[in-house]
């Protein structure tokens, strides 16, 4: 069989892709997959023209040496940090951190690189959990950055100069737009979209979309986000309230009876509860109940008036309005959003 001619292009976009121990494989293959795949996988499938390779892809990591990263996955670096190529973009992919795990001191020549090629003009992306490397690193420092929404608190104890926003799926650190973050697991979709679009062509990122059935998540990570998290602290008057209000948050005057549970001045309670937890207790309130909501509209078909009287909202207009606010959807969209999951059990 004849094959068809290939499109003259110009030369790959050089991408590295950091990997180390901590690295989560599905989201640095699956980076290396689709990337490499761009300007030939929609082509083939349609029987049209290939075009040359748009992205030159490398693994990187701090020794060329085989390893095995997230869940036991082998790893082989083509080139180490000390002999790295130059390259028009670094990405650094999710890693395996719990949500109160740090970078503190771990691979420091690797934070010296990517600062390195920061200031050579090479453009920075992060997927989920890699923006933690970038805060390491320093370079996020009064920059707004995204990463998984779990890593809020991780976020205001480890990395306090960085201006966290767990709502959107991108953000941008800088004006000119070298250090993108990506938000949640599967961020590393967008940011594959992102980097196609920016890089090669919007056409070409749109068919890596349709062959690969990635979504861009338009919605952000609000609709996803659990409000009810506990940030960890040594506060034992306030831990004490938390569990209360878990257990009395549909209380008209919870706020009024919550302070004559803790025994020391209102003003004084609110001040320790916003310092232990990162949250004021209306807002601490708001998130239990909305919480309660979600769990009503995923699991059940009480309609909407229903749902905000149980959860202790009689005004419906504000229910419907502090929903949208805290999960980027009205109380139906969420409904429709997450019924699929919920008809799974069915």
């Amino acid at each position: 069989m004849q094959k068809s001619a290939k499109i003259s292009n110009k030369p790959p976009i050089n991408a590295l892709i950091v990997a180390v121990p901590e690295t989560a494989g599905s989201a640095l293959y699956g980076m290396v997959d689709v990337l490499l795949a761009a300007g030939n996988i929609w082509q083939t499938l349609v029987r049209s023209e290939a075009q040359d390779k748009l992205f030159q892809v490398r693994i990187i990591s701090p020794e060329k040496a085989i390893f095995c990263c997230g869940n036991g996955i082998p790893v082989n670096p083509e080139c180490s940090i000390a002999d790295a190529p130059d390259a028009n973009i670094v990405i650094l992919p999710e890693l395996w951190l719990g949500p109160d795990e740090g970078l503190e001191g771990r691979y420091p020549e690797l934070m010296e690189w990517i600062r390195h090629m920061y200031k050579q003009g090479s453009t920075l992306y992060s997927a989920c959990s890699g923006s933690i490397m970038l805060a390491e690193s320093g370079l996020l420092d009064g920059c707004q950055a995204t990463s998984h929404w779990s890593y809020k608190d991780l976020f205001r104890t480890h990395y306090p100069k960085v201006h966290f926003c767990p709502e959107p799926n991108l953000v941008f650190a800088d004006t000119a737009g070298r250090i993108v973050t990506a938000g949640g697991t599967t961020s590393w979709h967008d940011l594959a979209i992102h980097i196609i679009s920016r890089h090669a062509s919007t056409g070409e990122a749109l068919r890596i979309a349709k062959a690969y059935l990635l979504k861009w998540h338009g919605e952000g990570q609000l609709p996803y986000t659990s409000l009810v998290r506990s940030a960890p602290h040594a506060d034992s008057v306030v831990r004490n309230c938390e569990q209360w209000l878990k257990e009395n948050y549909k209380q008209t005057n919870a706020i009024t009876q919550v302070v004559e549970q803790a025994k020391i001045p209102e003003r004084t309670l609110k001040r320790r509860f916003k310092a232990a937890t990162g949250a004021t207790l209306i807002e601490t309130i708001q998130n239990l109940r909305i919480e309660e909501a979600k769990t009503l509209l995923e699991t059940g078909q009480m309609p909407v008036d229903d749902i905000s009287v149980a959860v202790s909202y009689e005004d419906v207009s504000f229910f419907r309005r502090l929903f949208k606010r805290l999960t980027g959807l009205t109380p139906s969209q969420y409904r429709r959003m997450f019924k699929p999951i919920s008809g799974l059990n069915k």
